[in-house]
């Protein structure tokens, strides 16, 4: 009788080359998929049914490969082992990259003495897609505080890091639909594109309660890379921020970009 989970033989592969012309191998982006969708769900366990259907995966095969993941400590399973996050392996493989990062490893020294001068919350993302991922983040200490954390994902048009880094894009890099996240957030393009042209006359950007309610946020492309796909910012809530405030906040990122940019390796050395 023929095995059911066949389909997910490493030899299996898609027709469809990608741009290097290798076929793509079915079993690896299947368990790439899963993954990837367990990432989204923000911590949220999730069932073989669900996980199945948004795959458009037979559950058989599903679940043969989420039992393998959990073997290998990729993806955990609950007491009742009838949901799924992911699991130790995907933290480590995570912070391998960080840490491998020659750029992350410039600029969160340099977070956290602007925290320290500051005290307030300092972020580091990359854009990805229409999205920046949080990549370093350090806290202020004060009560009031931004809530981010690294691996986080956000629209790129909802916050002031995104921003940064698109407004050093090329118009096409702005999608067409802009989801919203507060009130507040620009969901019209043509918005958005006078944003990002007063962001390059500004030199820096500004999510003013654009994905969190009372928070201002300020950020500032990191120009390392080229294209810029890093920004950083600082967040700072409503209630303490003041124009005097403001100023120093500015003119701190300002000194903090220039220092990251000359410590930074040039491109492609990591």
């Amino acid at each position: 009788m023929a095995d059911p989970v066949a389909e997910t033989d490493e030899t299996d592969v898609r027709d469809a080359p990608d741009d290097t012309g290798v076929k793509e191998v079915k079993s690896a982006a299947r368990t790439m998929d899963v993954l990837e969708f367990l990432a989204s769900r923000s911590g949220e366990p999730s069932r073989l049914r669900e996980i199945a259907t948004a795959l458009a995966a037979p559950r058989s095969s599903t679940y043969a490969l989420l039992r393998t993941l959990v073997s290998r400590e990729w993806v955990r399973t609950d007491i009742s082992g009838n949901f799924y996050s992911l699991g130790l392996r995907a933290l480590l493989v995570g912070t391998s990259y960080l840490d491998a990062d020659a750029y992350v490893r410039v600029v969160r020294p340099v977070l956290a003495q602007v925290t320290e001068s500051l005290d307030e919350t300092m972020h580091l993302a990359r854009l990805d897609g229409t999205d920046v991922v949080y990549l370093a983040t350090q806290e202020s200490h004060q009560y009031l505080r931004a809530n981010s954390r690294v691996g986080r994902r956000l629209p790129a048009h909802a916050t002031s890091l995104g921003k940064a880094i698109l407004a050093e894009r090329d118009e096409a890099a702005v999608p067409d639909e802009l989801a919203a996240l507060t009130a507040r957030t620009i969901t019209d393009r043509g918005a958005l594109l006078t944003d990002l042209a007063t962001v390059r006359m500004r030199g820096y950007a500004i999510d003013d309660e654009e994905n969190t309610m009372g928070l201002r946020c300020f950020g500032f492309a990191l120009h390392y890379t080229d294209p810029v796909s890093d920004a950083f910012s600082c967040s700072v809530p409503l209630a303490r921020l003041t124009p005097e405030r403001e100023r120093q906040i500015v003119e701190t990122m300002q000194a903090a970009r220039r220092q990251i940019e000359a410590l930074a390796p040039p491109r492609g050395r990591f």
